[in-house]
């Protein structure tokens, strides 16, 4: 596992706290791929509701709060494949 994907998995449990329902993978490119669902958060590539893609830059910066998940949509820096309502409630989780 990379420190990428280490540093991100603990910063999401951070922010989710079991407080998520549905399942999510970010997939962060050149890194691995992170699952958040009811057991939690994990380095996994497992089948969810949405599937979030970005660099590994764009996704620190979300985590950090330096960049706004709903503008990295709209600028392209964030690509959301499934369905946009979790999308949009994990976005909110991350606030």
């Amino acid at each position: 596992m990379s420190d990428i994907i280490d540093g991100a998995v603990a910063a999401l449990q951070a922010k989710i706290d079991g407080g998520f329902d549905g399942s999510a993978k970010f997939v962060i490119e050149d890194e691995g791929s992170i699952v958040i669902d009811g057991a939690g958060v994990r380095e996994g590539d497992d089948d969810t509701d949405v599937t979030l893609r970005a660099s590994a830059e764009t996704f620190q910066a979300i985590l950090s709060g330096d960049t706004n998940p709903t503008m990295a949509f709209m600028s392209g820096k964030l690509k959301v494949d499934g369905n946009m309502g979790t999308a949009m409630k994990l976005g909110s989780a991350l606030g």
